[in-house]
């Protein structure tokens, strides 16, 4: 009967130490997208410090990465190096909350300086 008690005893450890490592993260309770906007409870993770690279070509224009949304979930979108646009500057994608508590992506892209 100890041996039964003993074996009970360590499985059921067993079990609870490895549910101790399941992390599950929580689904925002509200998420909108539409081809323009995208908004969500869920604020995003602090930004991956990137190493950049080398600039492959002259006039090359570094883009850092950002955190996007896809499949209900925040998203790292890497950082890249894109061609320059005489007379542009590109802005950023950022997120930024409002006064509701929710936050609001805003897409990056060339503008006019």
């Amino acid at each position: 009967m100890n041996n039964l008690k003993l074996v009970l005893m360590a499985a059921s450890t067993a079990g609870a130490l490895s549910l101790s490592a399941c992390v599950v993260a929580p689904y925002p309770r509200y998420a909108y997208q539409t081809t323009d906007d995208i908004v969500v409870d869920a604020a995003p993770p602090a930004p991956y410090t990137e190493v950049i690279p080398t600039i492959p070509y002259p006039g090359a224009i570094w883009i850092g990465g950002y955190w996007g949304w896809s499949g209900g979930r925040h998203t790292w979108i890497p950082g890249r190096y894109e061609h320059g646009r005489p007379g542009y500057f590109y802005h950023q994608s950022s997120w930024g909350r409002d006064g509701g508590g929710r936050y609001h992506f805003h897409r990056g892209g060339w503008a006019r300086r």
